[in-house]
């Protein structure tokens, strides 16, 4: 060997902050050619903004970027694209009434020449990129079809032809070969099972093996240690740790995300009335599948206890809250309510899906099916001001609208709505997004007392410390299977994210 190699992409101390926030703080990093490098971190740790500064959707504010040895400042996607850096991003973003080769290559549609010079689209160079970019990520040439729309193709094949598109939009040479340099890949098995992921990094390592460097952001430490060649740990913005994931235990990565041990004690007390395993079950789900996610699930749950489902983003906890509330159909298995008062869903999405921005504050608390369908507006108004009191809601009024309310009161109403109904069964998924740290304590607190009052409550969170410190039992989802719950004394939100991330 003639030494190390010149890295494709190299980070010296990057720094980008919104406002008073800083995101990045002095980040530096080196992707080596043919390498998988493997980004982790909490969320909030600054890996999508890294991302977004690399894929030329953000600035920086200080620091220098090497690509190939020269410097690199994309001021737009489309800068960094002509450069070679291309991006899968973790949602699909296929349009599903197209087909493969139309998927592959929108936005870069070649053109040719037609009478009075006019130009029309090249079909047949078209149908050649697309070819050329399908052989790159799939050993069996017929496997994904070219004429088979995208809504066709299963889950595994979607993501091949989102990566075959990033690759023909970084360029393809004439010969078929590579063009992109660096190929980032968000969370690409965040919605797949174990043998599509399988398959999946089998044909990113022949990429790798090609000549592609490629950067991948993930939550997967078995996927970490089983295919990538390096890795970097941000936490709050900073490098927490680096090095050979296959040379390193998980307990050390987990300890550089956390920036704790192990064994670390929780940080606060759990729910103070545990209910006794004799409580009243008033919800059981058996073997529950969905359309796509979750695969397979089973929960019990009793009446004054919280149990927190974690899982990372894709896993499928949300459509199994919306299954459970009947909201989204279910392909498989029996869900048994047995509360009189029925079961209620706050929504992740309050904005989109669980208030209505534009109206009152006692009008979305009022909102239900169960209420009359006309009523005067003095007592929308009143039952408006009765939540406002007993939740502390800070708003000038009922008559104030939602949308004008900030985050943590917004949820506060969402809450209020579910009250108001009075169910037996609430299914409260992300309570604490984009809220305050003093409102993240209300809600929970307000969780903790409903739970002390009889109801029974599921919770899902992204945060690991919230469901360890405030849950009585939590389950880990994983690629669509829910796992038996513990008791949530057994847990730390280190040992918790090791094993979502298993």
């Amino acid at each position: 060997m003639g030494g190390e190699r010149a890295p494709v992409l190299e980070v010296t101390g990057l720094a980008k902050a919104f406002g008073p926030n800083p995101v990045l703080r002095d980040v530096s990093l080196r992707v080596a050619p043919a390498s998988i490098h493997a980004l982790l971190g909490e969320n909030g740790a600054g890996k999508s903004t890294l991302a977004r500064v690399l894929l030329g959707m953000e600035r920086a504010d200080a620091g220098a970027i090497l690509l190939g040895g020269a410097r690199y400042a994309p001021a737009s996607a489309e800068e960094a694209r002509r450069a070679g850096v291309v991006l899968v991003p973790q949602e699909r973003t296929l349009c599903t009434h197209l087909t493969v080769v139309d998927n592959v290559v929108l936005g870069i549609e070649p053109r040719a020449r037609a009478r009075l010079g006019l130009e029309i689209r090249d079909r047949p160079r078209a149908r050649a990129v697309a070819r050329a970019a399908i052989a790159l990520v799939t050993a069996d040439p017929g496997r994904v079809p070219l004429d088979a729309r995208a809504g066709e193709l299963g889950v595994a094949d979607q993501q091949l032809v989102e990566i075959a598109r990033a690759l023909a939009q970084g360029g393809l040479r004439e010969d078929g070969r590579l063009a992109a340099r660096l190929l980032v890949l968000d969370e690409p098995t965040s919605s797949l099972g174990q043998s599509d992921a399988a398959r999946l990094f089998e044909r990113v390592g022949a990429l790798r093996d090609a000549g592609l460097a490629v950067l991948l952001v993930t939550h997967f430490l078995s996927d970490v240690r089983a295919h990538a060649d390096r890795y970097t740990v941000l936490r709050d913005g900073r490098v927490a740790g680096e090095g050979d994931p296959r040379e390193i235990e998980p307990a050390q990565i987990v300890r550089e995300m956390l920036g704790r041990a192990l064994d670390d004690s929780r940080a606060s007390a759990v729910s103070e009335a545990a209910p006794p395993d004799g409580g009243e079950v008033v919800l059981e789900a058996e073997g529950v599948s969905g359309v796509k996610r979750p695969k397979r699930a089973s929960l019990t749950l009793r009446r004054g206890e919280i149990l927190g489902i974690a899982g990372l983003v894709g896993s499928g906890r949300t459509e199994l809250l919306r299954i459970l509330a009947g909201l989204d159909p279910r392909r498989g298995g029996t869900v048994a309510l047995r509360a009189p008062r029925g079961i209620g869903l706050l929504s992740e999405d309050r904005g989109g899906e669980g208030l209505m921005l534009g109206r009152s504050l006692a009008e979305n608390v009022w909102l239900s099916p169960r209420a009359p369908r006309f009523a005067r507006p003095r007592s929308v108004l009143s039952e408006g001001a009765r939540w406002i009191e007993e939740l502390a809601i800070r708003a000038r009024g009922p008559e104030q609208r939602a949308g004008e309310l900030s985050g943590g009161n917004q949820q506060k109403v969402q809450i209020a709505r579910l009250l108001r109904e009075d169910f037996d069964v609430l299914l409260v998924d992300e309570p604490t997004r984009g809220i305050d740290v003093a409102s993240k304590a209300q809600v929970l607190a307000l969780l903790r007392d409903l739970a002390r009052a009889g109801k029974a409550i599921v919770l899902v969170s992204s945060q690991l410390d919230e469901l360890v410190t405030t849950c009585d039992r939590i389950a880990v989802l994983r690629r669509g299977t829910l796992d038996p719950p513990r008791p949530a004394s057994s847990w730390t939100e280190a040992s918790l994210l090791l094993e979502v991330s298993s």
